[in-house]
């Protein structure tokens, strides 16, 4: 047996200490008298700043005044080569010294960021949250922002590569899985702290408002509130709008595009040009005419695709619920309305509701236009809808009718009996319960059983559903 260290048992202690309090303040904002002291002896004999138990100190103050740390808490979280946490041999050799130091740091990181407090959010609040998140995400070895996008620093995470590419850490597996599971955190505190900040004198400043992160959360905020602003306040606020819509429209039109429209019309003679040009077709019909001698191949017929589809002009009707417990449909759905009336063929008219309807279509072709005429709350009375919806009926076959909303409505059996004359005169009628990534929403239970019994089930939630149904109406 070799003789334990006496300092061994110490420093365990004081470590413990330090994640005693961590535990502590993470459950309970009060303090423990004895804690406190006692981690402050604990950070006093290290030599570290008591500014590392001060609440209302954030890690970049810390750094500023101590810059020395800055280094310390890159990558602080991830383990180093031959550490017990990275496999390595395990208690021979450990730095426990420097574990109650690294103690110390990852209690504060964690601290700032996971225990934000309640009340009123200031701007100087929210902008030091942020930066704390950047210090935690930096301890992982992420680029700031990035665990918050989920995007690993440039490999650091899970390669065997530090937050700058020493090489000096190496990732443990559990951190890769950690990351995605973190980053859906940072954002609902984020979105917390936004719900409670005073989000006008954030957008006042320029250079706040550009360190917010566009959010379903955010975007519903300023909707709500687009009407009380004004000057940079207001552009400010339309940035983070059209920031956040470019982004949804991106994933939404890739999935749209997957697939074209309309099947091939192979009565129409294909353009004779050259991107039609089947290089593929044309070889094989002139095998025949190759050359051994002269090792050619002649051409006497070029072959090209046709590219002519067979489509009759569809109209797409989407009726949105704007009430409060809609919002991710109404942004979704406005985005992806815009979308389909970019296609060739596709005649499509959007109207918004709550006890008042909205026809949104003359600026369809522009989400973000259209979201900030939308008027976001209210209750539900669907007739106000229908009453739009029913004289855009021209064609039934040709005419497709999505209405997304929880179906918690005022005059129930009327607006049934609405939907199902909809789907009886031919035209496609689409009812889903709400749209957005998660996939996740309510549906009156009245509704949806007469929904099924109808022929036409509510779709569950989420987005990638609706886009397919959509294409195979349209194909």
């Amino acid at each position: 047996m070799t003789e334990q260290d006496p300092g061994v048992s110490a420093h365990d202690n004081r470590r413990q200490v330090l994640y005693w309090r961590l535990l502590a303040r993470l459950f309970d904002p009060e303090e423990q008298a004895t804690l406190e002291s006692s981690s402050l002896a604990v950070v006093e004999n290290m030599d570290l700043p008591a500014a590392l138990l001060d609440p209302q100190a954030s890690v970049g103050a810390i750094v500023q005044r101590h810059p020395e740390l800055a280094d310390e808490f890159d990558g602080l979280m991830v383990p180093a080569p031959g550490s017990a946490a990275d496999g390595g041999p395990g208690d021979e050799g450990r730095d426990r010294a420097a574990e109650v130091r690294r103690a110390a740091l990852v209690s504060k990181v964690l601290l700032n960021v996971f225990a934000p407090g309640s009340g009123t959010v200031t701007a100087g609040q929210l902008s030091r949250w942020q930066s704390d998140a950047g210090w935690l995400e930096r301890a992982l070895g992420c680029e700031p922002g990035g665990l918050r996008g989920g995007r690993p620093a440039g490999g650091a995470v899970g390669h065997g590569v530090g937050p700058h590419g020493s090489g000096s850490r190496r990732a443990a597996p559990d951190l890769s899985r950690l990351i995605p599971a973190l980053g859906p955190e940072l954002g609902a505190i984020e979105a917390d702290l936004v719900k409670r900040m005073r989000l006008r004198e954030v957008l006042a400043d320029p250079r706040l408002a550009a360190q917010l992160t566009p959010s379903m959360s955010l975007i519903e905020q300023l909707l709500r509130d687009k009407d009380n602003l004004s000057g940079v306040a207001l552009a400010n606020a339309k940035a983070l709008i059209r920031r956040f819509v470019d982004e949804v429209a991106e994933v939404l039109r890739t999935q749209v595009e997957r697939t074209t429209v309309g099947a091939l019309d192979r009565s129409v003679p294909p353009k004779r040009v050259f991107r039609n040009l089947d290089i593929d077709r044309t070889i094989w019909k002139n095998l025949t005419n190759w050359s051994p001698e002269e090792e050619r191949l002649y051409v006497d017929r070029l072959h090209y695709r046709h590219t002519a589809r067979r489509t009759t002009p569809q109209r797409l009707i989407v009726v949105v619920d704007q009430s409060g417990s809609m919002v991710d449909s109404m942004v979704n759905c406005t985005i992806l309305a815009s979308i389909f009336a970019g296609l060739p063929k596709v005649d499509v008219h959007l109207i918004a509701y709550d006890t008042r309807a909205l026809d949104l279509t003359p600026w369809v072709h522009d989400p973000f236009e259209t979201l900030l005429r939308t008027r976001l709350g209210g209750g539900n009375d669907g007739m106000v809808a229908m009453s739009l919806t029913q004289p855009k009926i021209a064609e039934p076959r040709n005419t497709v009718v999505v209405w997304i909303s929880d179906f918690y409505e005022t005059r129930v059996e009327q607006l049934f009996e609405n939907m199902a004359a909809i789907h009886r005169s031919g035209a496609r009628f689409i009812p889903v319960g709400s749209v957005n990534s998660a996939g996740r929403g309510s549906v009156n239970p009245w509704f949806r059983e007469r929904f099924k019994d109808l022929g036409t089930p509510v779709l569950s939630g989420h987005i990638r559903k609706l886009v397919h149904e959509l294409k195979t109406f349209l194909a």
